[in-house]
């Protein structure tokens, strides 16, 4: 990977917390869309964001305002039309397709408001599946599967698959899926938005509690004001640009 520096952000984490390598930032990001007439669609324009290895940042903004654009792009899901984003302190934009599956393999996990379990798989075999393609041997797999299902309360779950789960219990499966190769990153686009006011509780606590015990960094992008306000930092995208938003 190069080793580009970043630049100086315009949202930078707070002062008083140590001076480590960032867990995930962004430098200047830009993305355009054209559209089927050749317009363009300016939705990000210029976003800095730094998050500490252990911290959770709260996206909030209005629909289409770029927060799941931002999201894929942080992610490595998508490339910016300009900017530069850095996972583990180092920049990816120089990256070909291989090796940006490898950085999302090993670095980031993603929970999104669908859960994308595979239909025809179990609880575990589903969990399992990312560290299998990772190369990870199959007893290590397994065992880390098992833990995380465990500390997400599915371990009576296990060989279900997602028809026989509730929509609160297949989400569940989803962290532990996007948390079983040890990412750095957890990226989390509307976790709970399906879910009832209750599942959704217990779905923060378990997002909140395994940040703890892994020392995650996390980015949640939000409409749920009850999630964000447990984050570290709360920002709000507006205009193509990440703001500081009063928790008040």
């Amino acid at each position: 990977m190069s080793e580009v520096a970043p630049p100086r952000f315009a949202n930078p984490a707070p002062a008083a917390m140590p001076a480590v390598t960032m867990a995930i930032a962004a430098a200047g990001l830009h993305k355009t869309f054209v559209g089927g007439d050749g317009g363009e669609l300016n939705v990000l324009e210029g976003v800095d964001l730094l998050v500490e290895p252990g911290e959770a940042v709260a996206v909030v903004g209005a629909s289409g305002a770029g927060k799941s654009t931002l999201l894929h792009l942080l992610g490595a899901l998508d490339r910016p039309t300009a900017g530069e984003v850095f996972v583990d302190g180092r920049a990816v934009s120089g990256l070909d397709e291989e090796a940006l599956a490898g950085v999302r393999n090993r670095h980031i996990g993603f929970v999104f408001q669908f859960h994308h379990l595979l239909r025809e798989f179990t609880a575990l075999e589903n969990v399992l599946m990312p560290a299998l393609i990772g190369g990870t041997p199959m007893g290590e797999a397994e065992e880390r599967a098992r833990y995380l299902l465990s500390a997400a309360g599915m371990k009576h779950r296990l060989a279900h698959k997602p028809w026989q789960l509730s929509g609160g219990e297949q989400q569940r499966v989803a962290v532990a899926r996007a948390l079983v190769n040890e990412p750095l990153i957890l990226l989390a686009d509307e976790p709970s938005g399906n879910l009832d006011h209750h599942a959704s509780g217990l779905l923060h606590d378990l997002l909140f509690q395994l940040r703890r015990d892994n020392q995650l960094a996390m980015v949640l992008v939000t409409h749920n004001l009850e999630l964000a306000a447990r984050a570290d930092r709360i920002l709000r995208l507006d205009g193509g640009r990440l703001h500081p938003r009063d928790r008040g």
